[in-house]
């Protein structure tokens, strides 16, 4: 595939390009405050995104989407991440909860609500971490759900539930097999925010920002068992088919916020003066330019042949966890140097760096610490060399 955006693509791309830059990024100062002024901006942009026919582009047409194929979504995810709020405007954020309830939801669920969650009506969200559990050995999951007289009686907590508090209904995985293998042990069920024992105890701040991850409880929920998404004991491998993309889009979202960080600095090295002269004619600062161009480049690339392996069919272990690794260090250094170029005002909320700045230290967490991915990683290359193997890079 390459590193180009495909021809097709171009003008596309740049009209998601224009619209997040000249519409998404000017709204962010509102958009961060919350309240009935952030909805109502946020519901204009919605508007004019479907307006101008760039509405859920990733998500399958029959579904009311865009239905772009897979590789091609890709490029346009980079440019719509340059934006917190990108995925948001256009209708993206709830891909992977489409996806996974257009592959394994009942059919009163899909009807119920697939097509308002394309739509951009109502909104999702997805329950695995719970505290005081390790987040990167997610068998030791302990909210449980039993079955009972055609119900599922689900008790625990959860936390980081993104969007909890807006969300129509959350998936949530829970221990619902006591003498199966661990990787088998675990289903996910839909269960409805407004269903009776499920109760939000408080927006968990996340370095200073209080931005919807919410802690809830599950006191006594009780949902039908036709709330069970796929089948009993499945949920890590519906949870996997649905972290494997994810972590594509993820990973071409820093690409876009890396781009916007670069330019960012590399203006700022252009205009400011120091010294007896500006910035961008110092060595060091030209080191700043070197690694950050080298860095997004690999990150960039090797995301690129990540969802080519994906779209192949290949579940591409190895390559997703590497970008998982790659791509949220690269992002934390490239906005990291354009911080310190801006000194003192890098560090205000006049720019957008202080806040991508957090959400690059949080992306290297989410979805899988790093240190996970890397021993995973490790792991699945030595084995390659077991009985003579090696490892072929580029022929896989």
């Amino acid at each position: 595939m390459g590193s180009h955006v495909p021809e097709h693509l171009h003008r596309l791309r740049a009209r998601v390009h224009d619209f997040v830059v000249e519409r998404v990024e000017p709204a962010e100062p509102v958009l961060h405050r919350g309240g009935a002024e952030a909805e109502a901006l946020l519901a204009r942009l919605q508007r004019e995104a479907k307006d101008e026919g760039l509405w859920a582009l990733g998500h399958p047409a029959e579904l009311g989407g865009g239905g772009l194929p897979f590789l091609d979504y890709v490029f346009i995810n980079e440019v719509q991440g340059r934006s917190e709020f990108g995925q948001l405007a256009l209708g993206t954020w709830t891909l992977q909860d489409s996806l996974m309830l257009h592959g394994h939801a009942a059919p009163q669920w899909r009807e119920r609500y697939l097509r308002p969650l394309v739509a951009g009506e109502i909104s999702p969200s997805f329950a695995m971490t719970e505290p005081g559990v390790a987040g990167s050995d997610p068998t030791g999951i302990r909210t449980t759900a039993v079955l009972r007289d055609g119900e599922w009686l689900i008790n625990g907590r959860k936390w980081f539930t993104t969007g909890a508090k807006q969300a129509a209904y959350t998936t949530v995985m829970c221990r619902t097999e006591t003498d199966a293998p661990a990787h088998s042990a675990f289903s996910m069920i839909l269960v409805p925010t407004d269903t009776p024992g499920y109760v939000i105890e408080r927006d968990t701040p996340v370095l200073g920002i209080e931005h919807g991850h919410y802690e809830v409880v599950y006191d006594n929920v009780r949902v039908p068992e036709a709330n069970l998404l796929g089948e009993r004991g499945n949920g890590f491998r519906i949870a996997q088919e649905r972290l494997g993309p994810g972590r594509i889009f993820h990973a071409m979202r820093w690409l876009g916020q890396a781009q916007r960080a670069f330019d960012l600095m590399c203006r700022r090295l252009r205009e400011r003066e120091a010294f007896g002269g500006p910035l961008a004619d110092k060595q060091l600062m030209q080191q700043f330019v070197f690694d950050s161009y080298t860095e997004i480049s690999a990150a960039r690339m090797m995301t690129l042949a990540a969802a080519e392996q994906i779209d192949r069919g290949d579940e591409a272990r190895v390559e997703i966890g590497a970008i998982k690794v790659v791509g949220a260090r690269m992002l934390h250094n490239v906005v990291d140097r354009a911080l310190q170029v801006h000194g003192a005002a890098g560090l205000t909320d006049d720019l957008p760096l202080s806040f991508m700045y957090r959400a690059a230290r949080f992306a290297r967490l989410y979805d899988g610490p790093d240190e996970v991915h890397v021993q995973s990683v490790g792991r699945r290359v030595l084995s390659q060399y077991r009985d003579g193997g090696n490892w072929e890079f580029g022929l896989r």
